[in-house]
């Protein structure tokens, strides 16, 4: 193992977005075992040392690579794409415009059943940009297409933050909760 190894190599596992959550849980939990300070006790405080940035490294990808937002924009950022989150907001015309509309129904949202609607709206649309970025990145190696997904993805779980605030609000502000609740 190497310090500076890509996450993927880390955890011995191939570098695609699809992974085996449970297996690469596992591999995270025998790699934390391995590197935890404590078994380098005995040998002093420059081993334990070394071993606390083994475990801090280990924890960081697995952060990424457990999270897939995290991961897709891991593996473009490998292929030389990078994400720009700051910088780089482009995004295609129809996605604009539904970004649009979210916001105005947020904006309208005046109960926790309409931030629900809205919010399970989102989840599907998440679900289709994951899987998007699945083919882009797996299938067609089209690391600037995915890049584009996870800026949009990006941009949902923003609004998902949003989202929750209103609830919140609605909630707090005495408005009737969703049907089954």
């Amino acid at each position: 193992m190497n310090l500076q190894s890509n996450d993927f190599e880390l955890f011995d596992v191939q570098p695609r977005f699809a992974q085996d959550m449970a297996a690469l849980q596992e591999r995270w939990k025998a790699l934390q075992r391995e590197a935890h300070p404590d078994r380098f006790a005995a040998q002093g405080s420059s081993a334990q040392r070394v071993a606390m940035q083994w475990s801090v490294r280990i924890n960081e990808a697995w952060q990424r690579l457990r999270d897939p937002l995290r991961r897709a924009a891991y593996l473009c950022e490998l292929h030389g794409v990078a994400i720009d989150k700051h910088g780089n907001t482009k995004m295609p015309p129809a996605f604009l415009m539904r970004q649009m509309a979210w916001h105005e129904r947020l904006e309208e949202a005046q109960s926790v059943a309409d931030c629900d609607v809205l919010a399970q709206e989102l989840t599907a649309e998440r679900e289709n940009l994951l899987q998007r970025c699945a083919r882009l990145l797996d299938e067609a190696a089209d690391y600037a297409g995915a890049a584009e997904q996870v800026r949009a993805l990006m941009f949902i779980e923003r609004l998902f933050d949003a989202v929750d605030d209103r609830r919140d609000a609605c909630s707090s502000a005495g408005a009737l909760p969703s049907e089954g609740q």
